[in-house]
């Protein structure tokens, strides 16, 4: 009777704790988030609606970062409601078919960003390495073949952590120590053998987190070889300068995704430690995008500066 007691078989619900061991404080803990969340929302519909309607931003690393933007809002959606109910209401529960939504969608956005951060790197390398023949390489075609060859490619493999869970029957709890539904946070749960499971997770997440980032670092390295070549130190300058946003955007978001992705799996983070980290990671990158390419660009800061402008003058 003991063992049936504490095994749940095919659960409709599962409990999110959010961050175990700060229960207490996880009321003032919501308003930061909610404001990394306002701002994240905030900046990246600005970059949604500045983007299509600015003729001047109709460039391949543009058109990236307005996909980029989508995805961004698109993961806020995703966290940030439940993250926020269970801090504030203590709104815990959630069906366990939600919770495999959840952790679809989070995870499929995340690898969607990852590829649309090598495509700006790609785009980087040929206009500092051939920049001659950059629009004719990047045709509009082909920038939508490549969001579309991105996005497919994250449903595909990242499709298949929900339906392998939906094979475990058994689980030993539905009390999830997270603040959303992460694949291994979902996996430890189960009272069944998680060999496939776990190994699958190692394999999307080396196929598309690594590959791209492996890539990424190969197209700045050829970039660096081509800038050092240039005799001309403003002409090096420059070239730094039109890197130094993706530079800045891949490097917050790599560090952060294996931290959280090693930890889980390797690691002996504490876990309100690694919990915030990974919330962290989901939310922080998504105010810091529209922010950092923001102040890069003048066309968007006179944009940005134009509508709040509009909106003062109309409230007086």
């Amino acid at each position: 009777m003991a063992s049936i007691n504490t095994s749940y078989l095919n659960p409709r619900t599962v409990i999110l704790i959010g961050i175990p061991g700060l229960e207490h404080v996880q009321f003032g803990t919501g308003f930061p988030f909610f404001a990394v969340c306002l701002v994240a929302l905030l900046g990246n519909i600005i970059l949604l609606l500045i983007i299509p309607t600015e003729r001047s931003l109709h460039q391949p690393m543009y058109i990236f970062l307005a996909v980029l933007a989508a995805i961004d809002v698109g993961l806020c959606g995703a966290i940030a409601p439940k993250m926020l109910a269970i801090f504030w209401f203590r709104s815990c529960s959630m069906a366990f078919d939600t919770c495999l939504a959840q952790l679809f969608f989070i995870h499929a956005l995340q690898c969607t960003e990852s590829g649309i951060l090598l495509a700006m790197a790609f785009d980087r390398y040929i206009a500092i390495c051939d920049p001659l023949r950059h629009t004719s390489i990047l045709t509009p075609s082909i920038l939508g073949r490549m969001i579309v060859i991105v996005a497919i490619r994250a449903i595909v493999l990242v499709g298949l952590l929900p339906i392998l869970i939906k094979r475990l029957h058994a689980f030993h709890s539905i009390v999830i120590a997270h603040s959303y539904c992460e694949h291994m946070a979902v996996v430890k749960l189960a009272a069944e053998d998680v060999q496939v499971n776990t190994t699958c997770g190692l394999f999307v997440g080396f196929a598309i987190l690594g590959f791209d980032m492996v890539f990424i670092l190969i197209s700045y390295m050829l970039i660096f070889q081509a800038v050092f070549r240039l005799h001309q130190k403003e002409a090096r300058l420059k070239a730094f300068n039109t890197c130094t946003a993706h530079i800045f955007v891949f490097l917050e978001f790599y560090i952060l995704a294996f931290f959280s992705f090693f930890s889980h799996r390797f690691g002996h983070v504490a876990p309100p430690t690694h919990i915030l980290l990974s919330t962290i990671y989901l939310l922080v990158p998504p105010a810091l995008n529209p922010i950092v390419y923001g102040v890069k660009n003048k066309v968007i800061r006179k944009r940005v500066a134009r509508i709040f402008l509009l909106s003062h003058i109309s409230h007086q």
